[in-house]
């Protein structure tokens, strides 16, 4: 006779609270310095201690959220010479993905890159700093899967993660009344199949602002 056992739910909802909080902070949900408690993480997700304290353990591990030596939880409050560096390694992994994306950039890729950059200025027009980093980051992440190299895109998805709760305070301080201009030069760079161009302008929208918060 086969005894039936229940599934471990721990996994799922680890992987639940994990993906949530992580999507939070990417898009800039949550303030930079903000703290956070095991017990305020279990409540939030209607989990036990255990997963919410799995969830953050894989958090820090990845940067988004710092540990300190007391144990307090908090999302990090950049200094300049880590935006600085982060803003660098954009420049770096991004530019290369944008490049690799190219061969692969037919014009169901342009288009719908068209719609999403339509969708950040409706963000841009209702005030909406977390639906334009939500959306702003769909924009690139739609280009770059073109690329066909996951692993750099983990990598770029890291960076995003450790400047989520940084990219709104710079919202706040771009007082953005439209889309960002540097993607229609991507877009235009795309169509021309002009790589440079397409480097060039990759490069320049993925560090001026951060370059704002440096200033």
């Amino acid at each position: 006779m086969l005894i039936q056992t229940r599934p471990d739910p721990s996994p799922s909802a680890h992987d639940r609270v994990y993906r949530g909080l992580r999507t939070r902070i990417m898009h800039g949900e949550i303030e930079p310095g903000h703290a956070l408690t095991l017990r305020g993480i279990g409540r939030e997700f209607d989990v036990s201690m255990t997963p919410a304290r799995e969830a953050v353990r894989r958090l820090v591990a990845e940067g988004a959220l710092q540990l300190s030596s007391s144990g307090r939880v908090s999302t990090p409050d950049l200094s300049n010479e880590r935006i600085e560096e982060l803003a660098a390694l954009r420049a770096l992994i991004e530019v290369e993905l944008s490049s690799r994306a190219l061969p692969r950039a037919h014009m169901a890729l342009i288009d719908r890159l068209q719609l999403i950059n339509g969708t950040i200025a409706d963000a841009v027009q209702a005030h909406d700093p977390v639906g334009y980093i939500r959306t702003n980051l769909e924009f690139h992440r739609t280009l770059y899967l073109r690329a066909q190299a996951p692993a750099m895109l983990a990598m770029a998805e890291t960076v995003w993660l450790q400047l989520g709760p940084t990219m709104c305070k710079l919202y706040g301080r771009m007082n953005r009344t439209e889309a960002p201009h540097f993607h229609r030069h991507i877009i235009a760079a795309l169509k021309a199949g002009d790589e440079p161009g397409l480097r060039l302008a990759v490069r320049s929208d993925v560090t001026q602002g951060l370059r704002m918060l440096t200033t």
